[in-house]
């Protein structure tokens, strides 16, 4: 029996149309399952809270006077 055009047409289609389905399907499983195994044996490292010191206000004039002294360096050279 002689198919038409249309029909062979129609059945390449949906064979290609499967095998995009297909290996699509794998990467997101293969995907899924990579990022279980990598979360569960390399986990995250917890964040370290940073707890300021005493010092930090000494920090933050000393951080405006370097800025300040910046912006006047930089108005200086127009």
């Amino acid at each position: 029996m002689q198919e038409t055009l249309l029909q062979q047409g129609l059945d390449i289609t949906l064979f290609g149309m499967g095998i995009v389905f297909t290996f699509l399907l794998l990467l997101v499983i293969g995907t899924g399952v990579m990022s279980r195994i990598i979360s569960r044996y390399f986990p995250e490292a917890e964040p370290v809270s940073h707890t300021p010191s005493p010092s930090a206000g000494n920090d933050k004039a000393h951080l405006h006077a370097v800025i300040k002294a910046a912006i006047k360096q930089h108005r200086k050279r127009r």
